[in-house]
């Protein structure tokens, strides 16, 4: 694991022993420690090849601008709203960082890091997100993802923050950084949505409420006001998750499990 630095100032002890504010070089292999990345490396950053996924493009457009006089640091080898077209990015593109947006439409961003992820191992993937919340936070480091950054972040923060993470750190928005621990704890006692503790998103957990209410796809689709295909998406995601093969056998899962008492 190496020496763990920690940068001069107080920092707020977590549980575990974990103090934010302290930085934790990754293991070769393993889970992930957790750790919020703060200040300056001293060393002249690499030139990182980034990848921007979001669904909505004036998202992409902003990031885009946002970077652009920093060209030296960072090229962008392709910013995309589509889920098909990341995964050819990645594999054509052979991008370091991959920065994701953690609610799309079409797919969601955790199972899309997971994706990505085993397309090229040697991928960072970085969520982006608007939501300040823990349980999106942990589900993201245990789908593999080496930062969590809300999108009120400053072009050099994020690029400060990108560089360690190609150094094999993991980066937390500060608002966050005290509460990983505790997130783990609340997630098993099931304190966020039904089935979260399952690797359920928000929205598959919703989808899945409303299979067990007997909704076709495409009633979903209305009630959600989703796309049809869109909720098949999520359906399949219900289905690899919980183990099941078909509608039926999801439906009772969730039903022997009580997870909509």
């Amino acid at each position: 694991m190496g020496q763990r630095y920690e940068p001069p100032g107080r920092w707020a002890s977590l549980p575990g022993g974990t103090r934010a504010g302290a930085v934790i070089p990754l293991p070769p292999s393993g889970w992930h420690p957790y750790a919020l990345v703060m200040g300056a490396t001293g060393a002249a950053p690499q030139r990182l090849r980034l990848l921007l996924v979001d669904d909505h493009q004036m998202v992409l457009d902003g990031l885009t601008s946002m970077l652009r006089p920093h060209a030296a640091e960072v090229t962008i080898v392709g910013a995309t709203t589509d889920p098909d077209e990341a995964r050819r990015l990645v594999r054509d593109e052979a991008p370091d960082v991959a920065l994701l947006d953690i609610r799309m439409r079409a797919v969601s961003g955790l199972d899309l890091s997971e994706e990505l992820i085993r397309l090229r191992p040697d991928l960072k993937v970085v969520l982006l997100t608007v939501y300040d919340d823990e349980q999106y936070l942990f589900q993201g480091l245990r789908a593999g993802a080496s930062g969590f950054l809300t999108k009120q972040v400053t072009a050099e923060e994020l690029l400060g923050h990108l560089h360690r993470v190609l150094e094999g750190e993991i980066v937390i928005e500060p608002s966050l950084a005290g509460r990983v621990a505790l997130s783990a704890a609340r997630l098993h006692r099931g304190e966020f949505w039904a089935g979260a503790h399952l690797g359920l998103t928000q929205r598959e957990s919703e989808v899945l409420e409303l299979l067990v209410k007997g909704l076709s796809n495409k009633a979903i689709a209305n009630r959600l006001v989703l796309g049809e295909e869109t909720i098949k998406t999520h359906v399949r995601a219900v289905y690899r998750k919980l183990d099941a093969s078909d509608r039926s056998q999801a439906v009772a899962f969730a039903i022997r499990e009580g997870l909509f008492l």
